[in-house]
């Protein structure tokens, strides 16, 4: 019976050491999986940085297309007003040209009728 009771001690002693051990396991296993949760953090938020970064990038560039497409359109409206300022200025000098014209083709005869009417005496 001696000998029974001395296994008994030694025995819980290398219970408790493997539970001992089994605790430090689970900790370091609960670290490691900190860490790669912690990596997995860092990991998505650099990707979330470069991508707003990249879409920033995107956004300028299709904003400096649409500025020089405006800015394009804009030069051909006012090249094209440029133009209908000349077409009008023409078709104006014509059409004072043609009232001269008519002015002149009549002046005779208003000039008679002006004549007759300012020399007719009536009573």
């Amino acid at each position: 019976m001696g000998r029974g009771s001395s296994l008994l001690p030694c025995s819980l002693k290398m219970d408790a050491n493997r539970r001992q051990s089994g605790i430090q396991q689970l900790l370091a296993a609960e670290q490691e999986a900190q860490q790669i949760v912690n990596a997995a953090r860092a990991a998505k938020s650099a990707r979330l940085r470069q991508a707003k970064e990249e879409a920033e990038r995107e956004i300028a560039e299709y904003r400096a297309q649409m500025e020089a497409e405006f800015q394009r359109k804009v030069a051909e409206s006012s090249g094209d007003s440029g133009a209908n300022v000349k077409r009008l200025e023409q078709e104006t000098t014509e059409k004072i040209e043609q009232l001269k014209q008519q002015a002149a083709s009549i002046s005779p005869e208003v000039i008679q009728m002006l004549l007759r009417h300012v020399t007719t005496v009536k009573n």
